[in-house]
């Protein structure tokens, strides 16, 4: 049976290997044909659909307070901007979760981790997030590995708090993420956090080649987009997905 889409987690990550708050996050969207997707997905899942669509994301934001295994976060480290490029997924047992193409971050140790920890496919990259006159810009440029120079720039005026819609509640109520591990094997990990406190959100502007650097087609159309001032997360362990 497929997992309701809910804003309350439906399960708490009481021992967490990691804890981590997202904040200042801006969420563009666009729909996709799910055949266009599925061969990116890992095995065991297939694309989750909305109304007959599934849907790509390019989420920056601010990661900070980043704790492992409940030890005090490390100053410098445990800060910097990030933005990922994200796809939606269920599997056997109903569990909707993110599938990641890639996650630029601005600090290297954090990267090299959250590769080897839970395989995802982290980025070093150059990035910034100002604010300036009621606008969010941020800035991305990967260093390493390539496409060396991959990112973009993303402007947004965050606006009016927003009461989440169908849609909205869709691409926002993830509970989990897959990654792909190498063997080609399959994981998944719970993720918890409060209610995300969604906002309208104007696109003033966006370069992006994030996108098709993860696979995906460029010119996508015009995006569903969303900001909030973010959430504190609990990451489990991962484990394997049954065969």
């Amino acid at each position: 049976m497929l997992q309701s889409l809910s804003e309350q987690a439906p399960h708490h990550v009481r021992w967490p290997a990691f804890q981590q708050d997202w904040l200042d996050l801006t969420m563009l969207h666009w729909p996709a044909d799910p055949d266009l997707v599925a061969p990116l997905l890992p095995t065991g899942t297939v694309p989750d659909v909305f109304e007959g669509r599934t849907y790509v994301g390019l989420i920056p934001f601010v990661m900070s307070g980043v704790k492992v295994l409940g030890l005090p976060p490390i100053p410098w480290l445990s800060r910097f901007p990030e933005t990922n490029v994200r796809l939606y997924a269920t599997d056997a047992q109903g569990r909707r979760g993110v599938v990641f193409r890639s996650l630029e971050a601005a600090r290297l140790l954090p990267t090299l981790v959250a590769r080897a920890a839970y395989a995802l496919p982290y980025c070093w990259a150059r990035m910034s997030v100002q604010h300036d006159a009621g606008l969010t810009t941020y800035t991305t440029s990967r260093r390493w590995p390539g496409p060396r120079g991959a990112g973009g720039v993303l402007c947004v005026r965050p606006g009016e708090r927003y009461e989440a819609d169908p849609l909205s509640l869709f691409l926002t109520a993830r509970w989990g993420l897959f990654s792909r591990l190498p063997g080609g094997r399959t994981a998944w990990a719970p993720v918890s956090h409060e209610p995300w406190p969604l906002h309208r959100a104007e696109l003033v502007h966006l370069s992006d080649d994030l996108v098709p650097a993860g696979g995906l087609p460029a010119g996508l159309g015009e995006p569903h987009v969303l900001w909030s001032p973010g959430v504190s997360v609990r990451f489990a362990p991962p484990r394997l997905l049954a065969r």
